[in-house]
């Protein structure tokens, strides 16, 4: 029996990791279009854009994983059917139970996987992604500053760069100020350093000149510098955004009602999130067995289980919609909350009964009985 299962866990691991694999290659390539402007037009460096794209993977893992098991273990065992692999096993008297004890402990390793996930790994990847994005859409002297182009800037400035040294300061600088309407300002520098404040980045220039000529009165003045300053204004200056629900801890989560700067909205989404985390990772072990209960316990058709698998599938579609109603209506009033966890852990019970005790044959003995008695 130990070897049986051990064949059957080795089959869907295989498939889980094809699966999940392939389905986390696609979301990744989706979610990561929304970079790639910042390669194309800002020149952010490959490395960076991987480091950015690679820190969505613990969401998207936590997202795709009951669904990549399921399919893995509907597989397996489907073609364990169709090879008479099962058949063979249940006349040997193995019971449906034991048969899926390979599909539930990967439900159960994955469980367990998932929960470090959604406590530790998404959180902590969450805030590296916030950090990250905004040190890069920060970062003006290099997303923002192309060698030896004019760049156009939002807020009537044009910055001109002949090169970037590899000390983090620039050369030959020129840049055009037209964000006061009265005047034209137009400063150029050997060198030049960006330096970040509270306020926003700035540039100082290093041995320069400022021109400067008025739109009324058409007067021009000109003076040397050794340094000066040239603010940004509200380019690139904005604030780091505030820590979201997911970056916060299970504690703080669910004790959201005690943190009295947050709006009744947000206490309800912090809440609701705080028991996703605790009821989400079950539902690889729910999907595991809603793939193999049907299949185990149901009677071997010669055409095919395609009834069967599609009764599973609908199941599934059915649990996964309702967590995501459930968890909208939760928002709005948290007396749906223990539907969120029936919603899991009804489907579980069900599963499990029935691989226990559960016996088409009888159905087979009475349906028979019953025909006899009615011949009587």
């Amino acid at each position: 029996m130990k070897k049986l299962n051990s064949y059957i866990f080795r089959q869907i691991w295989v498939g889980f990791f094809l699966v999940a694999f392939s389905l986390l290659s696609m979301l990744w390539l989706t979610q990561s279009l929304r970079f790639v402007e910042m390669v194309t037009n800002k020149g952010l460096p490959l490395r960076l854009f991987v480091e950015l794209t690679s820190l969505l993977m613990p969401r998207l893992f936590s997202i795709l994983s009951p669904i990549a098991l399921f399919a893995s273990v509907m597989f397996v065992y489907n073609r364990m059917l169709a090879d008479r692999e099962l058949v063979i096993m249940q006349a040997a008297g193995i019971s449906p139970w034991k048969n899926a004890k390979a599909a539930v402990y990967v439900g159960l390793i994955l469980t367990l996987f998932s929960v470090y996930v959604q406590n530790v790994g998404i959180p902590a990847a969450e805030n590296s992604f916030r950090n990250l994005e905004w040190e890069i859409r920060n970062n003006v002297s290099h997303l923002m500053f192309r060698e030896g182009e004019f760049n156009n800037l939002k807020n009537n400035m044009t910055v001109f760069i002949s090169k970037h040294e590899d000390d983090g300061s620039v050369s030959g600088i020129l840049v055009h100020d037209e964000t006061n309407p009265e005047r034209k300002v137009t400063l150029s520098a050997e060198k030049g350093r960006i330096i970040y404040t509270q306020s926003g980045p700035k540039i100082l220039l290093i041995k320069g000149e400022r021109q400067e000529i008025s739109k009324s009165g058409g007067q021009f003045s000109s003076l040397q510098f050794e340094r000066y300053s040239v603010d940004f204004g509200i380019m690139g200056g904005k604030a780091i955004k505030p820590a979201s629900a997911r970056e916060k801890t299970l504690w703080q989560l669910l004790n959201a009602d005690t943190d009295k700067t947050l709006s009744d909205k947000d206490v309800r989404k912090y809440i609701v999130e705080g028991h996703r985390r605790l009821i989400t990772p079950w539902y690889n072990l729910v999907f595991a067995l809603l793939a193999c209960t049907g299949l185990l316990i149901g009677n071997f058709n010669r055409r095919g289980q395609g009834k069967i698998v599609f009764v599973s599938v609908t199941a599934m579609i059915l649990v996964q919609g309702g967590d995501l109603i459930i968890t909208n209506l939760a928002g709005r009033s948290l007396y749906f909350l223990p539907l969120l966890y029936a919603n899991c852990l009804f489907p579980l019970a069900v599963c499990v009964y029935l691989l226990l005790f559960y016996n088409p044959f009888f159905w087979i003995r009475y349906h028979k009985n019953k025909a006899v008695c009615d011949v009587q």
